[in-house]
Formats: C-alpha cells, structure tokens, sequence
C-alpha cells in the first residue's frame, strides 16, 4: 500500500526558495531605492545650493544697484526746488534788504516749501553762514541765527555751486539730507547767501527700506553707518577703525558728538561677513552716484540662505523615507510629487530670473552710455541702444561681427595684435585709444575701458565694456597745441614790437609836455623827465634817490608826499590837483598817479603824470559859476511859473468850476441837455485842475521848501508809482538838515531820472534810498530795466549831464552803473566835509 506525503501551500520547497529569493530581491530594491533616494538627495542638495547662493548673490547684486540708484535719485529730487527757491524775489530781498518785513515774507516762503515737498526744514543762510530765516522758527528746536558756516554744503554753496550732504541736525539732532543753492541779488556779483532744504532721512527709510530677511547700511566713507534699517546699528562703524579715524569723524561735526561704538562685523572670507556671535552674512555693496566715499551695504543671513535650500530637503526626505516604510511602490508617486514640486519651484526660479534679465537689459540698454560685449574671437555678442544711437548701425548690421570691423586700419591692427590678446588674459583694460567709423562714414575717437567675465575654470569667456567719444577732446587738444605754436611766434613778435615800443615810450616820455616821475615805495626818486628838471630847475641825477623835501619847496612837497601815500595805501591809480608856483603865480596841474606792482602784486612804487589845467581850470569854474546862476535862475522861474498856475489859473479854473455847478443845479428839471452840458463841463474843468496842480506841482513842489527833502521826495515817489504804475519803493535813514542848494539839486537829480526811468527803461520796479550821516549825504536810484550803456547812449545824454552839474554845483559827484539787459543805478554822493572845507 502506497503512503503519500501531503504539504501545504508554504511548504513546498520551491515555494519556500521563491520567498527568500523574492525578499531578497525587494530588499535588494529597497536598499538601491533608498541608495538612490540618499545619492539623490544629496546630488541635488549640491546642486540647489550652489544654484540658490549664486541666485542669492546676483539678486543681492541687483538689489544693492536698485537701493543706490534709489537714494542717489532721492537725494537728487530737491535740487531743481532748491534752485527755483533761491531765485524767487522774496528769498533774494531777505538778503539784500535785511528787513523784518522781507525776512517775514522769506519765511512764509520757506513754511510753503515745507509743506509743499513734506521737508524737514528749509531755512536761508546769509553770506557768513548765520541762519536768518528758517521754517522752524518758532519751534524749540529754531536755529534762527545760529551759525553753520563750517558745514561742507554751506562753503560749497557760497562758492557758486550747488551741494548735497547727509548729516545729523546739530540744533534738531534729527538725521537729514541737506539740498542747497547759491543765492545771488540784484547788487552782488559773489553769492548773498545760501537756501537749504532738509529731507528726513527717515523718511528715506521709511519708504527705500522695506526689504524683508536683509539687512541694509549707508555708510561714509570711513565706514560710519548714517542709514540703516536696522537702527541698533546706526551710528556705529561697520569695521573696526583707528582712534585717528574716530578724531577725525568727531571734528567734521557731521554726525554729532559720538560716542561711534564698532557694529560688531569683520571679514569673513570673499563676500562674507561674521557677527560678534559668529553668524555669517552674504555682503555685497554699491557706490551712491553724486556722494563720493558713500556706499550701500547690503547683508543677507547665510543661516537663512540655507534654511531655503534644506527646507525643501528635510520635506523631501521625510516624504521619501516614510513612503520607502510604507511600500517601494509609493517611492514612484512621491519622487513624482517631488519633481512636480521641484518643477514648480524652479519654474517660479526661471521666472524670477527672467524678470532679473528684463531689469538688468532695461538698465543696459538705458544707461546713457557705449557699452558692448565680445566673444573670445572679438566678435559683438551684444549692444547697447545708446550704442547703436551713437554709432548709426543697426542691432542686426553688428551682432556677430568683429568689433574690429568698425575700426579703422590703425586700431584694427592695434587691437588685434596688442591689446585683445593682453584683455583676455588680464580680463581687463583701461582707456585703451581707438578709432571708430561710424556708420555715416565719420571717423570718431573713442576711449574705451572694460573687464572680462570669467567661466569656471577662470577662462574669460565674454566682456563688458563701456566708450566714450573723445573726438572734441582730442580736437580741442590739437587747437591748443596749434595755439601754443601760435602763441610762441607772437611771444617772438611781441619782444621785437616791445623793443619798438620802448625807444618809443623813451622818445615820447623825453619830449611830452607833462610832468613825469617815477619814485620807489619809500619815496625816493628812480626817474624825472626833462619837464620835470625844467620846471623844479633841477637835473635829473641830482633828483635821483632823493626825496621831495630834499629840492621842493615845502607847500609843494607837502601836496607831492600826501599824494602819493594816497595811491601806495589804496593801491590804486587816483586823479589829483596839485598846485605849483610858476611864473609869478600859481599853476593848477592835473596829476593822474598810479601803483607799480611785483609778481606778487605787492606795490613797489608809483608814477606821476600832470599837466598844466590852470587855463582850462579857469574856464570850468567861470562855466561852473554860469550854471549855477542858470540853474537858480530856471528854479526861481519855475517857481514864478508854478505860483501864477496855482494862484491865478487855479481860482479861475474854481470860479469856473463854481458857475458850472451853478448852471447844473439851475437847468435840472427844466433842460436836461443843458444840464448835462454843464456835467460835463464841471468834469473838464475839475481834470483841468488836476492837471494845473500835477504842473506847478513839478515845477517847484511847494513841499520842499515847506517839510523838506524827505517829505517831499516821498511825495515825489508816489505820485511817479500813480502816474506810471511803476512800483516804486522809497526808503530813507538819517536826519538831514535841510540846506536849500543841496536840496533842489537832489531832488532834480530824482525827478530827472525817474523821468528817463519812465521814457526809456521798461522797468517794473524802481528803488530810491537816502542815507544821511555826519560826512556825507547819499541818494541811490535803482531799476530793474534794460539798461544801457553810459558812455554810448546819445538818447539819454542831456539829462545825464544835467544831473551831472547839478551834483557838482551842490559840491557832490554822480556815479552811473548800468549794463544792457541787467537795470540802472543813479546815485550821487555830496560830502558835508568837503563843503565845510
């Protein structure tokens, strides 16, 4: 009988080798799945992170530029405000008046440009650097007359230029960026003053510093951190520096008193920096365009850098080993939720990198400058717009070409032979001179600087370089040496015309029919001409190394002596009467003296030239005295003239006046016509005496001899600002003394040029000021017209000189200044010293 063996399902032997070998093989699969899961992760752990710091650090790149360009624009935004301010009349007549009145309408400006561009403060310094006006008068932190005179932007100003500085407010302790302007008046050539505005730095930012997971400094140039959005750092020093370097910081006053403790920071390695607690930073930095030594320090945490690469890591892996727990089946779909997701991220990567592009192509192609790239082989791979603007050639006419294809035989040669070979392998050149052929067939010189952008392996594998068009440069360069050459053959003519000259001079200074002399500073002889020894009956080597009182007789000497200290105190030339005895009586000479100067412009000595004007000095005083008795004689007419007007024509033209009321009242009701006839009559005649009274009025106004100069220029003022409708602006200091000659004339002297003020100047404004003081009167006419040259100018002629005599019979002198295009000043000047002498 047959026995069988029976065995179930997990007992036949080939089942039981199908399981160790299928376990072996899944645990064979899971461990070269998890191998490959580990080898993955770390394979791309590298290369994310070699991607992500590379990213990280060309968007801090991009960001630093953006910041810098940000605050140079910021800083720049009040410039053309400033400038407008300082050229407003309110602003210039605070300076040049000095009033409380102008100084008020000053500051209401200044309140109005607070508040218009939302400053800090505006304020308006005069020419010593003392605050005169300012928008934060009336706070406690006011500086109103405080001098800032040793601030940088102030001297800068004052000498004509325009300045922008940051510092801390040394009355407001606030942090600012100071604008400012020169600000010129109507009377001054040098700057009056200087116009300021004041920004918050704050407000700076409040508004350019919003970056989250970065942190950003502006530091001068010895490193002090003014701007920060991290303000536990302001104030302190980004590196450690030398106790000479805090001096110096505390004695420009440009940050306050200090303390300017170290910030904490120190090199780490290339773009690195380290914390007091070890932290390590991505640094990158920036210049600010306009603000030399200034710099944007931009700071990214490295932990944070890597907490974004491990991040997704850390998901990933616990994803992948909790799948590889669960089944090796899932390990697909996860590796696939993890492509999709890499996908996303990298596609979110790509996109923020192709908006960097955008940015970085819109700044290379807008910046107002040549700029290029070229391959290793030389040939143009890229162009900005400005560039092809400038050259005349299209983007498709370049690209791909040779950029030696555009120079000429020269510098093609130059370049190939010499100076690309040496760039490739320094990686980069500096004002390497070519010549450039436009595409208009024009030959440019240009200097052109770049550097070369290296790959991996430290090959430089493109350039970037920027030119610029030397061409007037180097034209203006060749005038000048064409002028040079120009210049030393006249220098030899001029020798051979001076050598002419000379025995000229030589003949003429023997033979004129003047007085000649030449002293020392000290006052002893170097040269007399031969007049000279015929009139003192002296020889000239007698004369020479002696002094005037060692020959002359002493009146003569006297005069000789006070004369020439004269001219060696102002050190100017001067004209002088001088008065000699000479045949049997004494001689009036008119002496123009003036100064010898050394290469230092020190005076070493003097030169005299007179002639004899006692004829013509004779003649002037009897025309002096026949003007003078004309002139009273016209004043006593007119004031006849202005006394028949007023006594008799005026109380006919009343009387008229009287009966034409009269017949108005008689005929209304009755006659209208008449009635109305006799209106119009009495408007006539009341016009008539407006116009009798303006007449006698400016014949002889019965208020000059009544209340005086001053009343009656005042009077004189306002009815010129109604008749005219010229502003006309009056001012006067000083009590005067009425003295009827004096007086006349200087109010003839006024009338006359408001006269030719209204006929010919186009003005709308006109200032008179009377200064009166113990030596001397001083009246000055003003306008702001077209002006016109004095010595060239018949239209105005007449009046001129009969000014000018008037000014000369009140024993005064009349100055003229005026220049077409920039207004008239009339003043004459009488001093009571020389008329009591």
């Amino acid at each position: 009988m047959r026995s069988f063996a029976t065995w179930g399902p997990g007992d036949h032997p080939l089942a039981a080798g199908g399981n160790v070998k299928l376990k072996r093989i899944i645990l064979t699969l899971s461990f070269l799945a998890f191998l490959s899961a580990v080898l993955g992760c770390w394979f791309y752990y590298v290369s994310l992170k070699g991607s992500a710091l590379k990213d990280a650090h060309y968007q801090a790149e991009v960001r630093v530029a953006m910041i810098s360009r940000h605050l140079s624009s910021f800083f720049s935004e009040n410039v053309k405000p400033v400038k407008a301010l300082s050229r407003m009349g309110d602003i210039q007549r605070a300076l040049g008046l000095g009033t409380p009145v102008a100084i008020s309408k000053a500051n209401e400006l200044l309140d109005n440009q607070q508040d218009a561009l939302e400053l800090e403060v505006a304020y308006l310094m005069d020419a010593k650097g003392v605050t005169i006006a300012s928008s934060n008068r009336n706070k406690p932190e006011s500086f109103v007359g405080e001098d800032f005179s040793f601030r940088p932007y102030f001297q800068a100003s004052i000498g004509g230029q325009a300045a922008t500085y940051l510092a801390l407010g040394t009355a407001s302790g606030k942090r600012g960026a100071y604008c400012s302007y020169p600000v010129y008046t109507d009377s001054r050539i040098e700057p009056a003053g200087v116009v300021v505005l004041k920004v918050s730095i704050e407000l700076i930012e409040r508004e350019r510093l919003t970056g989250v997971n970065e942190t950003v400094f502006v530091t001068d140039p010895s490193g002090l951190i003014f701007i920060s959005n991290k303000k536990e750092f302001l104030y302190t020093l980004l590196r450690q520096s030398s106790q000479e370097s805090v001096e110096k910081i505390k004695a420009s006053k440009q940050f306050g008193a200090g303390p300017w403790g170290w910030s904490g920071y120190r090199e780490a390695g290339e773009h690195l920096l380290e914390d007091r607690t070890g932290r390590r930073y991505l640094v990158n930095s920036s210049p600010i365009a306009g603000f030399v030594g200034w710099r944007v320090i931009h700071l990214r945490d490295m932990a944070e850098i890597s907490r974004q690469i491990s991040a997704p890591l850390l998901r990933i892996s616990t994803l992948v080993m909790g799948m590889l727990t669960i089944c090796i089946g899932g390990l697909v779909l996860v590796l696939y939720g993890m492509a999709s997701v890499e996908i996303k991220r990298r596609k979110i990567a790509e996109d923020a990198l192709k908006e960097s592009e955008k940015r970085y192509r819109m700044i290379y192609h807008n910046t107002p400058a040549m700029l290029h790239s070229i391959d290793p082989e030389g040939r143009l791979i890229n162009v900005s717009d400005y560039w092809l603007e400038w050259t005349g050639y299209t983007r498709a006419e370049v690209i791909g070409k040779k950029l030696t294809d555009f120079f000429t035989d020269a510098s093609r040669h130059y370049a190939e032979t010499h100076v690309f070979p040496e760039f490739f392998k320094a990686g980069a050149s500096r004002n390497t001179p070519y010549q450039f052929v436009r595409k208009s067939g024009e030959i440019i010189d240009i200097l052109t600087s770049g550097f070369g952008m290296r790959d991996g392996s430290g090959r430089v594998e493109r350039s970037i370089a920027v030119s610029v068009d030397v061409t007037e440069r180097n034209k203006v360069r060749i005038d000048l040496e064409k002028a040079k050459e120009k210049l030393d053959h006249y220098s030899r003519k001029l020798e051979g015309l001076v050598r002419k000259r000379t025995g000229e001079i030589t003949s003429i200074f023997e033979h004129t029919p003047a007085v000649i002399y030449i002293k020392k500073s000290d006052g002893t002889y170097r040269l007399v001409n031969s007049y000279f020894e015929t009139l003192f009956d002296v020889r000239a080597d007698d004369v020479i190394g002696r002094v005037d009182s060692d020959f002359l007789p002493p009146r003569v000497a006297d005069q000789f002596v006070k004369n020439d200290r004269r001219v060696l105190r102002e050190k100017k030339a001067c004209q002088v009467k001088e008065w000699i005895p000479g045949d049997g009586m004494e001689l009036t000479w008119l002496s123009t003296k003036f100064p010898f100067y050394d290469e230092d412009g020190s005076v070493t000595g003097i030169c005299s030239v007179s002639i004899d004007v006692t004829e013509l000095q004779r003649t002037q005083d009897t025309l002096r005295n026949l003007s003078g008795s004309i002139m009273a004689s016209q004043e006593r007419e007119r004031a006849s003239i202005a006394r028949e007007l007023h006594d008799q024509l005026g109380q006919v033209l009343t009387v008229l006046r009287m009966d034409s009321v009269w017949l108005n009242k008689r005929y209304a009701g009755s006659d209208e016509k008449a009635a109305e006839r006799a209106s119009s009559m009495c408007g006539l005649i009341d016009k008539t005496i407006q116009d009798v009274r303006g007449m006698a009025y400016r014949l002889r106004p019965a208020m000059l001899d009544d209340l005086g100069l001053v009343a009656a220029l005042d009077a004189l003022t306002a009815d010129f600002e109604k008749r005219t409708g010229i502003t006309c602006v009056y001012d006067h200091s000083g009590e005067y003394e009425e003295r009827e000659g004096i007086s006349t004339a200087i109010y003839r002297i006024v009338q006359e040029a408001m006269t030719n003020i209204a006929r010919h100047s186009g003005a709308d404004r006109v200032n008179v000021v009377l200064t009166v003081s113990h030596k001397e009167l001083r009246v000055c006419i003003s306008d702001n017209g077209c002006g016109f040259e004095p010595d060239s100018s018949p239209d105005h002629g007449f009046g001129l000189v009969g000014m000018a005599e008037r000014a000369a019979l009140a024993g005064g002198t009349l100055e003229i200044q005026s220049d077409p295009g920039s207004g008239t000043t009339v003043q004459c000047i009488i001093s009571f010293q020389a008329l009591q002498g």
